[in-house]
């Protein structure tokens, strides 16, 4: 993990805010390590943010979460341009189709984040990633799209600030396994990985790329193993569809 010693206060802040922005509250231990701040730094900026109404401290369990300021923050997101809200019908009528589970994700610095989801019908749902929950990037289908189609430069340095994650908390996933995923993701146009997070279940994502040819989100599926293997030919083209869609409709940087 890399240190954040050398940084200001308001990145400091910033980054702790990045990872509290996740459904269950955390440990101050957590918190430090995830971010990079040293305990004593980051037990003092969250007693800063507490006061402020932007960090609660539960008094019982000693975890943190998000207060209700920086609820306040999405809440004024709202009525914005934003990808989620154009991809809401696509993502209706793709989990309709599929009967499984539909994730947008978008990239936060080296990690991807599920900013929605969608049940489809099968009884066996793939609800395992809330929303608001961070990966680093290559860890799930989506996840991993958002990394494939970034310049190679750009993909090794990220692989590399995420090693040591990857290998504290994800022992089937490395940095040559992904680097492999990336070069077979680009062959056949979208990502799968299955069985590397959760036993028996996988996922199957595309890319929506912006104007300028990079990743601004991924749609996925995730589902049981043996339901994405035996239904490529119907979750990819449909897929690719959401995809284009919404690549489609992106507005240009500078314009509302």
């Amino acid at each position: 993990m890399r240190q954040v010693s050398d940084s200001s206060a308001a990145q400091k802040v910033c980054r702790i805010l990045k990872i509290l922005s996740t459904p269950q509250p955390l440990r101050l231990t957590d918190i430090a390590l995830a971010s990079g701040v040293n305990k004593a730094t980051a037990l003092r900026l969250l007693e800063d943010m507490a006061e402020e109404g932007f960090v609660c401290r539960d008094q019982v369990n000693k975890r943190y979460s998000l207060g209700d300021e920086a609820i306040t923050l999405g809440i004024a997101m709202h009525g914005r341009d934003h990808i989620r809200d154009r991809a809401r019908p696509a993502m209706l009528r793709l989990a309709d189709l599929c009967g499984d589970t539909v994730l947008l994700s978008v990239r936060s610095g080296c990690d991807a984040v599920c900013i929605d989801r969608e049940f489809g019908s099968y009884p066996i749902r793939a609800n395992y990633l809330d929303l608001g929950m961070r990966r680093p990037l290559g860890v799930g289908a989506g996840s991993l799209a958002l990394l494939a189609w970034l310049p190679d430069e750009e993909v090794d340095a990220v692989l590399e600030l995420n090693r040591v994650t990857l290998a504290a908390r994800y022992p089937r996933i490395s940095v040559a396994m992904l680097k492999e995923e990336v070069v077979r993701s680009r062959e056949r146009g979208y990502t799968m990985l299955l069985e590397v997070v959760v036993e028996q279940m996988g996922g199957i994502a595309v890319a929506v790329m912006g104007r300028d040819g990079r990743p601004v989100a991924a749609v996925s599926v995730a589902a049981m193993t043996d339901r994405i293997l035996n239904r490529q030919d119907m979750l990819v083209p449909a897929l690719k569809k959401v995809a284009q869609e919404l690549s489609n409709n992106l507005i240009p940087l500078g314009k509302t």
